[in-house]
């Protein structure tokens, strides 16, 4: 096995975490686990290829996003723009079924849940945004034309020295967001906003199978709501062992943070849970960080 610590991919980071799972998706042979301590940081692992060049070679590229079913044109399956009406989505749905990225569809919407317009619901992790970043494949591919070259970002980003670029990214982490002191830009390093896309590969969203404007009938898997404090949170762990996307699968169905006598029988060492972002005034801004548990 060849293995490389990644200082650039910290577990207690949403997005590093993400984009270390991103890995995994982008190329099944790669391996993810976490170094101990109190910063966990990832360790990737892969027979007969280093880790950080097969991530390189899998890189995607422009025609690959376009060819996803999360994008606005695809295959004159209709058009996709933040408001999708459950027809549209149908549509979609039954054009993409067995299609490699098909799973960019369902970590972004779901028609199991649908609200007073007839509109389908949209994942935690796909929140809306000003202007022209309302749509998560679009900022994917705002994203994608930052990182060049790709070897160069990926080994710095990985070694925890990316370059930072003036982006919104995704548009969910929290470090993109500058003080609170002053009217900064937002900055994101691109390789971890695009690997953290592909890590929610492993994050679709679902519902209830109910019509109406209640929050609780539709969540993204990992997400819970928090009763006491009337919003979500997301919870996820860090683990010891190697495991591939489909290892982390079916690690994230039996662990829960709830019995951390537990969480050793699964090599879970540590776990977070995010803490939301609270705008100012009429700010648009959904941002999370992370609280150890």
């Amino acid at each position: 096995m060849n293995r490389v610590e990644c200082p650039g991919l910290q577990a207690s980071w949403l997005n590093g975490w993400l984009a270390a799972i991103g890995t995994t998706v982008l190329d099944p042979r790669i391996r993810l686990g976490w170094t101990s301590g109190r910063t966990p940081v990832a360790l990737l692992e892969a027979a007969g290829v280093d880790p950080v060049a097969a991530v390189v070679a899998a890189w995607p590229s422009q025609s690959t996003l376009k060819d996803m079913p999360l994008a606005e044109n695809w295959k004159g399956a209709g058009k996709l723009q933040r408001h999708v009406r459950v027809e549209d989505f149908a549509i979609r749905a039954r054009a993409s079924r067995g299609h490699e990225y098909s799973w960019t569809l369902s970590s972004a919407l779901s028609d199991l849940h649908v609200d007073d317009k007839g509109l389908v619901a949209h994942g935690t992790f796909d929140a809306a945004g000003p202007g022209s970043t309302k749509w998560l494949h679009h900022r994917l591919t705002k994203v994608h034309r930052q990182v060049e070259p790709v070897r160069r970002c990926v080994e710095d980003s990985f070694a925890g020295l990316g370059r930072r670029v003036k982006d919104n990214g995704l548009g969910f982490d929290w470090s993109r967001l500058g003080s609170l002191a002053d009217a900064s830009s937002k900055w994101i390093d691109p390789v971890i906003e695009e690997l953290a896309f592909f890590g929610l590969a492993l994050f679709p969203v679902r519902g209830s199978g109910t019509q109406g404007r209640s929050r609780s009938s539709r969540v993204q898997r990992g997400w819970e709501v928090e009763p006491d404090r009337g919003g979500e949170r997301f919870v996820w762990p860090a683990w010891e062992q190697p495991l591939d996307r489909f290892g982390i699968d079916a690690l994230l169905d039996a662990w829960g943070p709830e019995n951390r006598a537990r969480w050793p029988l699964y090599g879970v060492q540590a776990a977070w849970r995010t803490l939301a972002y609270k705008p100012r005034g009429d700010e648009r801004t959904t941002a999370f960080g992370s609280h150890r548990l």
